[in-house]
């Protein structure tokens, strides 16, 4: 495969699988390039192309041209200059290793982190809270996120890639929707009336199990086994967390337990008041199942992976 197919099956996969569902994604793609065509000549220069075909602004090919031969690539949830380094190492040792892919955001995906966020204004009205609620709460959110991430050196690893000519790719969001997809059929095949019940069935993915063993599994933080979950609503994608404030919207949508990969403590206090259980699932592992499920398709088309930084590879048939 090329970079250039790697990427396009990522972003295929990312859309099949987006909470919106496919027509809504068109449909903001759609917005995309009407905000383009109203732009005028001036503005057009500065205008992210990308971002007509890709909604998913934190997923990017990020160093490499398009029509680079990949038959092995190093792949990690994260993947910084380190990751280049040791690829640069490892080829000398005779690896032959077409590309670094990881999962968190660098360089242009992580300036633009914040745009993603948007995503998580369908999931929360999904789960009951009014749509101009949670479009204001996270609004706000990522404003704070943006300016946060606005005085970063977020260019220094793709610096190190371009220096010594390692292809380099990050597939963010794209593989949160799978994860995200993944565990929302995965609960839905079971009645689960408390904690332990829920604890005990996602134990049996092996990406938590291995997680485990390594003292860094799924983890109850607000409530006990023995409580009753009531709903459960699972957030799995859409760029970094919400605010506490937009946590503590669920509460009043009748959200009993909320299933995540990693909460903010300030947001889980604010849940255990509103007595929300929280699962934090684990966030090595929960990202691991979103790259498995990407990976296995890569493997079917001749790749070959090599894991790497936190990604716990697990085989699915």
């Amino acid at each position: 495969m090329t970079l250039q197919q790697i990427y396009d099956l990522a972003i295929s996969m990312g859309k099949r699988a987006d909470p919106r569902g496919e027509t809504a994604v068109d449909e903001y793609l759609k917005k995309a390039k009407k905000e383009y065509n109203e732009l005028s000549e001036k503005k057009k220069k500065y205008f992210d192309k990308e971002t007509l075909t890709n909604p998913y602004s934190d997923t990017r090919i990020l160093f490499g041209e398009l029509t680079t031969s990949v038959k092995k690539a190093l792949v990690g949830i994260d993947a910084d200059a380190s990751e280049i380094l040791l690829v640069d190492s490892l080829n000398q040792k005779g690896q032959k290793i077409d590309t670094v892919i990881g999962h968190h955001p660098i360089g242009i995906s992580l300036a633009a982190l914040h745009d993603v966020m948007d995503l998580q204004i369908d999931s929360f009205a999904k789960e009951g809270v009014p749509v101009n609620v949670a479009d204001a709460l996270i609004q706000d959110r990522m404003g704070v996120i943006k300016r946060k991430i606005h005085p970063s050196n977020h260019n220094q690893m793709v610096d190190t890639a371009r220096l010594l000519k390692i292809p380099l790719m990050n597939l963010h969001t794209v593989w949160d929707n799978l994860g995200d997809r993944f565990m929302k059929d995965y609960l839905a095949r079971k009645e689960l009336e408390t904690l332990s019940d829920i604890m005990d069935y996602v134990m049996e993915i092996p990406e938590y199990q291995e997680a485990t063993r390594g003292k860094n599994g799924p983890l109850i933080v607000s409530g006990n086994p023995k409580s009753r979950a009531g709903k459960i609503a699972i957030f799995f994608t859409g760029g970094t967390n919400p605010s506490k404030e937009a946590y503590a919207e669920l509460a009043k949508a009748g959200v009993g337990t909320l299933l995540d990969m990693h909460a903010p403590e300030d947001a889980t206090e604010e849940l255990k008041k509103l007595h929300i259980n929280v699962i934090n699932a684990g966030h090595m592992a929960s990202d691991s199942i979103g790259a498995n499920l990407f990976l296995d398709e890569l493997e079917k088309k001749g790749v070959t992976v090599i894991p790497c930084s936190g990604l716990i590879r697990i085989k699915r048939k």
